[in-house]
Parts: C-alpha cells; sequence; structure tokens
C-alpha cells in the first residue's frame, strides 16, 4: 500500500464498510503514536454511520487535545489486501486545523500485521 506524504507526514485510503454500506477515506494518518483508530464524523455520516441515543461519548486526549468520540463496531476496515473484520473504531469531529479524515492507529496496524516502509514510503501486510 502506496503511502502519501503531506506536510511530511505519512497519508493512506482505507475503505470501510458499516451496515453493508462502503466508503472509501482518504487522508487517513497512519499515527503510530495513537493507540486507536478514529474517522472523521462528517465522512462516516455519508454511510449512514451516526450517533445513536444508545452511544457512550468518551473523551480522548492526544496531542491534538482533548475530543468526545463514540465507539462501533465496523463491518470491517480495510487496508490495501487486508481486511480487519467486525473493526471497532472511534467517531469524532476531527477539527485539527488540516484536511484529514482519520487517523489509522496501533490497534489497526498491529491487527493487520503492518509493515511500515519509509525508504519506499509503503505499508506491507
Amino acid at each position: 500500500m502506496q503511502l502519501t506524504l503531506i506536510d511530511d507526514l505519512p497519508f493512506v485510503t482505507i475503505k470501510l464498510a458499516y451496515q453493508n454500506t462502503e466508503i472509501e477515506v482518504a487522508n487517513v494518518l497512519i499515527d503510530t503514536g495513537s493507540a486507536s483508530t478514529i474517522l472523521s464524523a462528517d465522512v462516516v455520516a455519508q454511510i449512514g454511520l451516526v450517533p445513536e441515543p444508545a452511544d457512550l461519548l468518551h473523551t480522548i486526549r492526544g496531542v491534538g487535545g482533548i475530543e468526545v468520540v463514540f465507539t462501533r463496531q465496523v463491518d470491517f476496515l480495510q487496508l490495501d489486501q487486508q481486511r480487519l473484520a467486525q473493526f471497532e473504531l472511534e467517531v469524532g469531529g476531527m477539527d485539527y486545523g488540516f484536511d484529514i479524515n482519520g487517523i489509522l492507529g496501533m490497534d489497526a496496524l498491529i491487527q493487520a500485521g503492518a509493515i511500515i516502509n519509509l525508504h519506499d514510503l509503503r505499508v506491507d501486510f
């Protein structure tokens, strides 16, 4: 899977399915400093992944500050040909002041067996 550098940060495009509806999500940052994967609420709303009354909200903290998120299990998260079935991710506003639709965290990278090759700007599985 090819990495794209934007402002010297590694980004990829992923595929996501929720309730049998799929979407490609571009501008997803690969972040080995993030424990979990988070996607933009605006982007995933396109496939019906929206907050529900029973959802618990969580506050997460990172370099970008504090964010309120909800978690949801999706049908799959796909990185190139590597499909992670029934993957649980976080959904939040992601208003960080630059164009980013998600953060691919260590939960997905470990589960997928990702090998990040910065010399060739690739992620292999």
